[in-house]
This record gives structure tokens, sequence and C-alpha cells, in this order.
């Protein structure tokens, strides 16, 4: 019998939590800004779920243009998926388009590595 690893399912946020959710966060978040209709969206969506299962340093969560168009303007996100790290209340890093798993630990890699 084979032990299968659950990964993490994101937690949604959306235009009415977000503030409280992303910006008043206690440490970083990352935000995975997709659509369920976006084929590249899926293959990052893995990606950032195993991540989140590595790294608690870091909240990881999702939020859904087609649902939330304020926050996705507000944030001049033109293009899917784009992945925003936030920190005490501003975005840090921006990554646009599908990548892999090693260019968003590079993009990231202040915040992801243990507090020293």
């Amino acid at each position: 019998m084979a032990i299968v690893a659950r990964m993490a399912e994101l937690a949604q946020v959306g235009d009415t939590d977000f503030e409280h959710e992303v910006l008043r966060a206690d440490g970083p978040v990352v935000v995975d800004f997709w659509a369920p209709w976006c084929g590249p969206c899926r293959v990052v969506s893995p990606i950032l779920a195993d991540m989140a299962d590595e790294h608690d340093r870091v909240k990881f969560v999702k939020l859904n243009v087609d649902e939330n168009p304020e926050t996705q303007a507000r944030y001049n996100v033109l293009s899917i998926p784009t992945v925003i790290l936030f920190e005490a209340g501003e975005a840090r890093e921006t990554v646009i388009g599908a990548r892999s798993r090693s260019h968003y630990e590079g993009a990231w890699e202040r915040w992801l590595s243990p507090a020293a």
C-alpha cells in the first residue's frame, strides 16, 4: 500500500478580505492570481501548493481574477498566472507567467529562508 503525500489546497481570498488576509498579515503572503479556465494557472497551482507545504514562514493564497476584479485592477494584473509576494502591506516581488519551482524559489529566496 503506497502512501501518497497530499498537497495543501491554497486558501481563496477575494476583494472583500484581501486587506485583512494579505495586506495586514503578520508575515509574507504569496498571492496566486488565477482563473479556472487558465491552463498555465493549472500548472502553477501544484507548484505553489507544494511550496506552501514546505515553507510555513510564508502564507500562500489564491485569488480568482474573474470573481475579484477590484484587487486584480489594483495590482495591475493584466495576464495570468501572476504571482505576487506581499510583505508589510506592499507588493515586494512579482512573477508573471508559469515558471518553474526553482524560479519562484529564487525570486522569493530571502522570504523562504528560515529566520535567522
